[in-house]
């Protein structure tokens, strides 16, 4: 069972139809129980990174959610905020401390704002950079984007694909049973469906 974490930032819905597309089963839950009976985690989100983190600390889920992907090594994706998230802290109005799962920080884009829009919205291209199963059969990848800030990994080495907006940044991550996503997936039609079908057949 997938289980997508609802904890009031967005975008769940069509996150659940597309996993819905292939069959699975999934369930939107913010309840412990339910987050230790999936196989597989996904969080997802729009909105700003403080908002994020003090929803997940409201429910009380974090710890559960660290021993099921970190001890337990269920799947896990993050997509968008939900990406961002996975960072130690985050610099989105306030600092912020982040699940810390991935090091490094969330910044906002450094771009020439005369040429490139913040937030960042629309189709985009992305790199894939290293051998990692996310896009794997997207034979052109191009994802879907909504943001401002983007997370900047210590070890460049988890980074799975870049996207360059004004200045590269990770627009992809996998660090072993951890994934995160800056796109939209679920937004971004059959290279979306691609994706998220990659993270259903990890194991």
């Amino acid at each position: 069972m997938v289980v997508i974490i609802d904890y009031g930032m967005g975008n769940l819905f069509s996150v659940e139809n597309a996993i819905k597309y292939f069959g699975a089963e999934v369930k939107i839950s913010d309840q412990k129980e339910e987050i230790e009976k999936a196989d597989r985690l996904i969080l997802p989100g729009v909105g700003a990174f403080p908002d994020g983190m003090k929803n997940l600390e409201k429910l009380g889920i974090i710890d559960v959610l660290k021993k099921e992907a970190l001890e337990k090594e269920k799947p896990f994706l993050g997509i968008c905020l939900g990406m961002q998230l996975l960072a130690a802290e985050g610099e989105e109005n306030i600092l912020t401390k982040g699940l810390g799962w991935v090091p490094g920080k969330v910044k906002r884009l450094q771009v020439d704002e005369r040429k490139f829009r913040i937030p960042h919205v629309g189709w985009d291209d992305v790199i894939p950079k290293k051998d990692g199963m996310l896009f794997k059969a997207v034979k052109q990848p191009v994802f879907y984007f909504v943001h401002s800030y983007h997370l900047v990994p210590e070890d460049s080495s988890v980074i799975a694909g870049v996207c360059d907006y004004g200045e590269s940044f990770a627009a992809a991550i996998q660090k072993d049973n951890i994934f995160g996503v800056q796109f939209h997936p679920e937004k971004s039609q059959k290279n979306g469906l691609a994706v998220l079908k990659n993270f259903l057949d990890f194991t």
